[in-house]
């Protein structure tokens, strides 16, 4: 690959806030073309696509439903309109869901699946065909350490992201011989809106059971995710990578 980094793209899905925008942020330092893809929120994409402009990157906002295909295949053609073909694809986009299995009804199940899997299945068969073609490309999936542990009254949710670490792994191994290299990220706590759901003293007692003492900041992960992205990282696909403290080994 002879493109040097900060010619590249990366499209970071669910890049609004929290991992994903700390995300963004981490290759806009490096002054890189940044896709921030975004649902509903749509101020929140807006404020870290000027933090990301402040860094000195060309970036670009864009939504879509990405349980959707068509909406997949519209945002593609208006990133290809404006030159963007991303090198690198984060697939960040995703959502918790807290609650004893018995209670889960079939469309929540449904609904979770869709945006966890379904959507990471769809854009990343949708983008990845010029990373084939160029013979270089990054797949990063944003998954949890609950996909590798399980965690109780996280039963669909851990599923999903079960699901996306098999999904990584068998990917990995199809893509390799074009180049492109398939890892995910799974991370333990997050210092994030996805933390609210405790009160001050669960969150105390969450952080005494991690070695490490704390929770991770966003950047962290964000560092992770870069890491893999580089070109000297090409020998590392197939892997779930889990930064979590040491919290689960």
């Amino acid at each position: 690959m002879s493109k040097p980094l900060h010619e590249m793209t990366v499209l970071i899905t669910g890049g609004s806030r929290g991992i994903g925008a700390a995300i963004a942020q981490r290759f806009a330092a490096e002054r890189m073309n940044i896709i921030i893809h975004y649902l509903q929120s749509h101020e929140a994409a807006n404020e870290t696509a000027r933090r990301c402009m402040r860094l000195g990157s060309n970036v670009m906002t864009i939504s879509a439903d990405l349980r959707s295909k068509d909406q997949i295949i519209r945002m593609r053609d208006k990133l290809e309109d404006r030159g963007l073909i991303p090198d690198i694809l984060v697939n960040n986009a995703g959502v918790a869901h807290y609650g004893m299995l018995s209670d889960v009804t079939e469309q929540e199940w449904d609904d979770v699946m869709s945006v966890n899997l379904k959507s990471m299945f769809l854009t990343t068969q949708l983008f990845m065909a010029p990373m084939i073609r160029q013979r270089f490309g990054r797949v990063i999936n944003v998954s949890s350490v609950w996909g590798q542990s399980g965690a109780s009254c996280e039963v669909l949710y851990s599923t999903t992201k079960g699901g996306m670490n098999a999904f990584t792994k068998a990917l990995a191994k199809e893509l390799a011989p074009s180049g492109v290299t398939v890892n995910a990220v799974a991370p333990g706590a997050v210092d994030t809106v996805m933390l609210d759901k405790l009160d001050s003293s669960e969150k105390q007692a969450l952080e005494q059971e991690i070695p490490l003492g704390r929770f991770a900041q966003p950047d962290e992960i964000a560092s992770l995710v870069y890491f893999l992205s580089l070109p000297e990282s090409a020998y590392i696909t197939g892997q779930v990578i889990s930064p979590n403290g040491g919290w689960m080994t």
